[in-house]
This record gives C-alpha cells, structure tokens and sequence, in this order.
C-alpha cells in the first residue's frame, strides 16, 4: 500500500486504504484506455463490472447515453428506499466524471494513454476510481441509514453530461435529497480539501462575432470595408465590457480566443469577412444578462462606424456551479473529522474554470468540492504530462463515503 504524507482519521480511510492497489491498478487501466464524451463504452463497463463485483443492489447502465448509476441501500433498509416524516427520501447522491480530454499525451509511464490524441488530463480517471473504492467500502459495510446513489457521468468536458443524465430521469429514478462531488486540484497539497459555500465555478458561455464588410485589394483599401480593422477595434472595444459596466465587486471575465480572417498566403487580398470566437465567465446571472447585452450592442454600433455589420451569437454552454450553504458546510465538517481542521479550507477561492456538475445543483441541494493532489513538480489540469496523483485514492473514496455514513447516520452497531 502506498503510505500516505498526511494522517486521515475514521473507519472509511482505514479500510479503503486496503483497498489502495486494487484502485490505483483500476484508476491507472482507465488512463490507459481514454474515452470522449459520450464514447464511454470501455470505461463504462468496467465501471459496472466493477460495482457488480462490489456487491451493490443495482447497476444501471445507459442513463443519459453512456452512464452508469450504482445503487446501495444501507444495512436496515436493505432493498427499499426509506422517507422521513416530511417524505424526503434519505438518499445522498455521489458524483464522478468519466471521460477523457481531446489532447495528446506527453507522459512515458506504463499507463499511459493508448490512444493518440486522447487524454486523461483533468483526472476523471481519478474520480471515477474514487468513487469505486466508495461503493467497495459502503457495499461491504452499510453502516447508514438510506440509500447511496452512485452516479458515473459521461460528457463533462464540454458535452454536458450531467444534463443529459438529469433529462434521463436521474433525479426522478435515483430521488436523492442531495448530491456531492469532487474534483481533484493540483494547485492544493495532498490531505487538503476545498469547498466554499456559494460560487465555486463559473459560467462558461461560447461567443461567436461574425463581421461582414467588403474585399477588395490591399492596395486600394480605400474601396473596401475591412473586417479585419472592424475585428481589431472589437477585440479592443470588448474588453472595456468589464471595467467600465460590470461593478468592481462581481466577477467576469471575456476573452476572444480566436480571429479567422482571409487567406495567410493572400497578402494583398482584404477579405470580405471575418470571424472571432470567444469565452465569457460569469457568477451572477444578472451581470451574464449584461455582458450579453452589452456584447450585442458593442458590436454592432463599432462595426456600423466603418460601414461594416457584425452578429453576435451567445451560447450559454454552462452555468455557475453553486454550492448550498447547508451542503457545503456539512461537507467541510465531514471533510474535517478525516484530516483535521488545519487541512480543510471552507472559503476555497471560486474559479473562473466550469463545471457542468452545476446542473445537477440547479435540480438538488449539494456541494461541490476540491481535494488537494499536488505537490513539487505537479502539473495542472489539461496539461499534456499531468497525471492523476494516486496518492489520494483512499482519501477521496473516503470522503465520499463519510458523506454518505454522516448525512445518514444509522443507529445500530
């Protein structure tokens, strides 16, 4: 078993911990074999051998394309769902991403990614991992009160998986009071943990700015329109959006990404449009309105000043990951009686990054957390030599199932 650099309190960690090279063969055969969005037949699979192999009630497979939920009843209401007074189900949901990134690997260990141009590169190979170790732990032990909604999502990167799940009836099969999940965040130590109660990630729209205007020669610009002066005064124009409309104390950021314009081998040739995309993050929906709006007026009103058009389409491809007060509170008090309070951080820093977890915290209460996996010489998420540090495995496994035996504390031995 790989010794970990920090101390973890509770029965969870003392038993998983066991379990430590099952995971780590497991997290790192994922790695080998990555998948994109809603191509998750590999991975998906051995998720479900996996939790059949633990001795879960259920295994459904298929929810929202290609995932895979695992259902465990706890050891006094084995087969059933149970209600409180109120008929709140005493469910909790549990959440791990699935799928890999578009990029190629750069690594040269044994795991490494077998498919070119695939990557595990924001460690969901990890998660997912974590959470088996979870369902080996609470399958085996039982000691709660309810039920274990295990969920495995496809398509977090990019392709919204978690609504796909939820548009398959997840919350109407698996009816959960609440659903947590973690991501692994190299810019914090192993044995740390992060949660915040209010924004942890922002929304993330697409922007995408057509401008029309009219070629001609380089030569005799005077007899054009060009989109490519227009795109320049608009990249220029947009980033006043912020500083002179959005108040200082909220948070938004626009960043045009890109400009496609003409032929590079045509270097006397004005071409008669051009094309910029972008990204917008937000928190508030309030300034999300805003800088939409003001991105459609911006535009328009500089391209009409050279005589050119511009059309703004805005996407809304995530929206902010929240977390409830009450979740995220409980969360950080589970994440303290494993490590300690000088190891859990309750305010974590919001980040402008996105997480398509949010929609899953638009339907039900919940948090969002991060567990520390860095180190000296770590690399951060969506770099082609990152890797999942395995250190952690235990840990996080544990916290997942802590937040199950503590949010459904049982009352027998």
């Amino acid at each position: 078993m790989l010794a970990p650099r920090y101390r973890v309190n509770g029965r969870a960690f003392a038993r998983i911990a066991e379990l430590h090279p099952e995971l780590t063969a497991f997290r790192r055969d994922l790695h080998a074999h990555p998948e994109l969005g809603f191509e998750e037949v590999y991975t998906a699979a051995r998720v479900a051998g996996a939790l059949k192999a633990s001795g879960v009630d259920e295994v459904h497979t298929g929810i929202g394309k290609t995932g895979v939920v695992g259902v465990i009843h706890g050891r006094d209401n084995r087969g059933t769902w149970i209600r409180d007074a109120t008929g709140q189900t005493q469910a909790i949901g549990l959440r791990a991403d699935m799928d890999a990134l578009p990029m190629t690997e750069h690594n040269d260990f044994a795991w490494k990614s077998g498919k070119a141009g695939l990557m595990h590169g924001c460690g969901h190979d990890g998660h997912t991992a974590m959470l088996i170790g979870a369902a080996r732990y609470l399958a085996e032990t039982r000691h709660f009160a309810g039920t274990a909604v295990l969920i495995f999502q496809p398509g977090e990167e990019g392709y919204a998986g978690a609504r796909e799940m939820i548009r398959d009836g997840l919350f109407e099969r698996f009816p959960v009071k609440a659903v947590y999940g973690m991501h692994n965040w190299p810019a914090m130590r192993p044995g740390e943990i992060g949660v915040n109660p209010g924004p942890m990630m922002a929304a993330a729209d697409r922007v995408t700015i057509e401008i029309t205007g009219r070629g001609g020669h380089g030569a005799h610009a005077y007899m054009a329109v060009d989109p490519v002066l227009v795109a320049a005064h608009i990249i220029t124009a947009v980033q006043s959006i912020v500083s002179r409309n959005v108040k200082p104390l909220d948070s938004a950021v626009i960043s045009l990404c890109a400009v496609q314009a003409g032929d590079p081998g045509a270097f006397s040739v004005i071409p008669g449009s051009a094309t910029l995309t972008g990204t917008v993050r937000t928190f508030n929906p309030v300034v999300q309105d805003l800088v939409e709006q003001r991105l459609h007026d911006l535009c328009s009103a500089v391209a009409l000043g050279f005589g050119a058009s511009a059309t703004v389409q805005y996407e809304r491809i995530y929206p902010a990951t929240v977390n409830s007060d009450a979740e995220a509170v409980f969360a950080a008090d589970v994440a303290q009686s494993l490590v300690g309070e000088g190891h859990v951080v309750r305010d974590m820093e919001p980040s402008m990054g996105s997480e398509d977890f949010s929609f899953m915290l638009q339907v039900k209460p919940g948090a969002y957390l991060r567990i520390g996996q860095g180190g000296e010489g770590s690399c951060f998420l969506h770099n082609s030599r990152y890797d999942f540090n395995d250190e952690i495995l235990p840990l996080g496994a544990a916290l997942h199932a802590s937040l199950v035996e503590q949010a459904l504390p049982t009352t027998s031995n």
